[in-house]
């Protein structure tokens, strides 16, 4: 009598299945990701580039913190080969688990941005010393390092959001391997908008995410340790 094939191996488990798989995954959590952010994408592309706008820019981006919370949470629990591949429904598994403790972080964020970019637009008015501009830079660029942690802890674990907020904060300076993975996502995404076109620096969403797990492993391990045990 044959023996029968298990679906596994139907598909194959080598580097090439392990590869179609991976690409799968991304593309289709690429895909939900731009059609869950895509509303106030297209709202933000049609603003005019003046600091007026924004809290009007930042509204918009309000749906990109629910996306790129279900995108890191379908990138870190996806299948390894292709008869595993549940990718949409790790997607809106993630989504709908985790959108209001992501916006919880997002939106307060997205205002204290708006602020620093109205304030900065508005320098010269406010008659304070010119090291005033610089220490709000600093804490801009801070609070995108900050964000990127925190997407990550709300996306894998069910903390409040102040908790979420000390335990991004605590990671800066305790990983700072995540840290600088941040950096260099945040630069090139800034030089894929300048230099290409600035919806284009969301087309590797998914990527970005696969890269900050991949050097977030760290911190997620020592807060399950920690934190969840």
């Amino acid at each position: 009598m044959a023996t029968p094939v298990s679906e596994r191996g139907t598909f194959g488990s080598g580097p090439l299945s392990r590869a179609s798989a991976l690409i799968y995954s991304l593309i289709v959590t690429e895909l939900l990701f731009l059609v869950t952010g895509t509303p106030g994408l297209v709202l933000l592309l049609l603003l005019e580039r003046d600091a007026s706008n924004a809290p009007l820019a930042a509204l918009c981006a309000a749906p990109l913190g629910p996306a790129a919370s279900a995108t890191l949470y379908a990138v870190r629990h996806r299948g390894r080969d292709l008869a595993d591949l549940h990718p949409a429904r790790l997607f809106w598994h993630g989504y709908r688990a985790n959108a209001a403790g992501a916006l919880k972080v997002w939106l307060p964020w997205l205002a204290g941005l708006a602020i620093i970019a109205v304030n900065l637009a508005h320098f010269d008015a406010a008659g304070v010393p010119g090291w005033w501009a610089v220490l709000m830079v600093i804490v801009a660029v801070g609070s995108v390092l900050w964000m990127s942690a925190a997407l990550v802890v709300t996306s894998l674990f069910a903390f409040r959001a102040r908790d979420v907020a000390r335990l991004a904060a605590w990671s800066l300076t305790r990983f700072p391997g995540l840290t600088l993975t941040s950096v260099c996502l945040v630069v090139l995404a800034g030089a894929l908008a300048v230099v290409v076109a600035e919806p284009l620096a969301l087309l590797p969403a998914p990527v970005f995410a696969m890269a900050l797990l991949y050097h977030a492993r760290p911190m997620i391990a020592e807060i399950e340790e920690r934190f969840t045990a």
